[in-house]
């Protein structure tokens, strides 16, 4: 019984592995860049103002001129800073991630509360 194929199923021709076709498909796999997808995960922070969604962005992976609404300075490619949207947003999660912005970090953690 050790010679018996298991299926038979005629195989089809020019079929081998399924790998092959994968790769075709969707191209060689991606390495994974574990420093960024170390320092990327959000955390949530409460405050009096609300609740928060605070995620670090390496000064490797700063790519981008952005303004703080902290001090209303650039926060340049190459500096570590904080990106923070609100997480208990009236108009939903979509929303409040499309309000997200990028913070110096010290500006964040030295923020003043508004009260209404």
């Amino acid at each position: 019984m050790e010679g018996m194929p298991r299926s038979n199923r005629p195989r089809r021709p020019g079929s081998g592995s399924t790998s092959g076709r994968a790769a075709a498909k969707y191209g060689p796999p991606q390495e994974v860049d574990l420093e960024r997808a170390r320092a990327g995960f959000a955390r949530r922070e409460s405050a009096p103002d609300g609740e928060w969604m605070v995620r670090p962005i390496t000064a490797r992976n700063a790519a981008k001129n952005y303004t703080c609404p902290g001090c209303h300075r650039p926060v340049l490619p190459g500096t570590a800073h904080l990106v923070v949207w609100q997480e208990d947003s009236l108009f939903g999660a979509e929303s409040a991630l499309a309000d997200r912005r990028h913070w110096h970090t010290n500006c964040w953690q030295s923020r003043s509360y508004r009260y209404r």
